[in-house]
């Protein structure tokens, strides 16, 4: 699955808050570095290397985009020195007032947890 994904660099991550990347491979990318694996042949999930927190509440990779809860243990899970690198690093302003929807905001929170992984 890797093969297909960009690498995740500061050009991936703006990306990202960019909406230049789609959603399904947004989530692909969050999903690939907390351990989920798809296997073709069996077209399952394979979890076993996902923390087993995660495991429990999502025995499969959760959509971070359309539900909310995934997305919140997923801001949880960011190291709290870590939590304004999108700011500290990339210099990311935010979006603007009127021009901002949950999906953005979820999407800013996967690059910045993307973004901690660096």
């Amino acid at each position: 699955m890797l093969e297909n994904l960009p690498p995740l660099t500061n050009e991936t991550i703006w990306d990202i808050l960019e909406e230049k990347i789609d959603d399904e491979t947004v989530n692909k990318l969050v999903w690939y570095h907390l351990g989920y694996r798809y296997n073709h042949e069996s077209q399952t999930w394979d979890n076993s290397k996902v923390e087993d927190s995660w495991k429990k509440e999502y025995p499969i990779p959760p959509d971070f985009i359309a539900n909310r809860p995934p997305n919140v243990k997923l801001t949880r899970s960011i190291p709290k020195e870590k939590k304004q690198l999108l700011k500290e690093k990339l210099g990311f302003k935010g979006y603007k007032i009127g021009e901002f929807t949950p999906r953005h905001t979820r999407r800013a929170t996967m690059a910045n947890w993307l973004l901690s992984l660096t």
